[in-house]
């Protein structure tokens, strides 16, 4: 398998479950669209995301607001009308919560954390751009029964079955526990977002049914991944709760189960631009509930 420059399609950039091989595809976006006069993010980290694809805050919150961010997590998880709704998905086999959607609408603690400067401003400056929250969500990742998240990219899913056309999406992910090197914590290949993995199969009707709890469909080919990760290494993400990781759309990722009694949990929000909405579903039949991939695209802060 190597990597080819560019697809005929002009419509589709990067096409997706459309042929029986996987195919590796060179990006075609930047990757940084602003500088360092644009928001909190120097100039030395913005080339580092550059050629990474990520960036790392030690301390975006302190500990009494990750204190009021646990309860708020603690109370969600609590509550019986939230359990009920569809935005709550539970782990394979079990009733324990693995991730409930569109935070920043059930909560007004999660919604203000979304319009913080901390966080929106590192989004604009990376994109260049206002931006809209293509998706928010909070995993639990229990102790003892927490399961794993495989191996993908992002962007191959968002521009599959949401229909976002071009890489400039950044996600955020923010510790409410402390990340050791075996609760199971974020892992990524470093350089890996400048590559895309066409992968095989096509999209199943209502797949985000299955996909929130096990995703198959939209994940990469063993062969791709050991060419990536012989390619660019595996990156493990430790630290105390407070502390985030910023990280480019099409990044390849993905986290172990915890099997420790040691809970991981942390709150994760993707900001897209806002000159980048999503159109049609690429490589779906329709678009997932826009409590997955977002059909609103006002700024944040409008």
């Amino acid at each position: 398998m190597s990597i080819i420059e560019s697809h005929p399609s002009i419509d589709d950039p990067y096409p997706t479950r459309k042929c029986g091989e996987a195919v590796l595809l060179y990006r075609q976006d930047p990757v940084v669209y602003g500088g360092p006069e644009d928001g909190p993010v120097d100039a030395a980290t913005l080339d580092s995301f550059e050629t990474n694809g990520f960036l790392n805050v030690d301390e975006l919150l302190r500990p009494d607001e990750v204190e009021d961010y646990r309860a708020e997590l603690r109370r969600l998880s609590a509550d019986p009308a939230v359990l009920r709704d569809e935005r709550a998905v539970t782990e394979r086999g079990t009733d324990e919560v693995r991730s409930i959607f569109e935070v920043h609408k059930l909560s007004e603690v999660f919604a203000e954390l979304v319009r913080d400067p901390r966080v929106v401003g590192r989004a604009r400056q990376i994109l260049g751009s206002d931006v809209y929250v293509h998706q928010s969500r909070v995993n639990y990742k229990p102790g003892f029964t927490g399961k794993d998240f495989y191996w993908h990219s992002d962007f191959e899913t968002w521009h599959a079955e949401d229909g976002m056309p071009r890489m400039r999406a950044v996600s955020i992910s923010i510790a409410l526990t402390e990340n050791f090197v075996h609760n199971g914590g974020l892992m990524i290949m470093p350089g890996s977002h400048k590559t895309f993995v066409s992968c095989v199969g096509e999209t199943p009707a209502d797949h985000y049914k299955e996909s929130l709890r096990r995703q198959e469909i939209g994940t990469p080919d063993p062969n791709s991944l050991s060419i990536l990760a012989d390619k660019y290494g595996i990156e493990l993400f430790t630290g105390p709760a407070g502390s985030a990781t910023m990280f480019d759309c099409n990044c390849m990722h993905g986290s172990n189960g915890n099997i420790t009694p040691f809970p991981r949990s942390n709150v994760f929000i993707v900001f897209n631009s806002v000159e980048n909405a999503c159109t049609e579903p690429f490589s779906a039949d329709e678009p997932r509930p826009a409590f997955i991939g977002a059909r609103d695209f006002t700024p944040v802060g409008a």
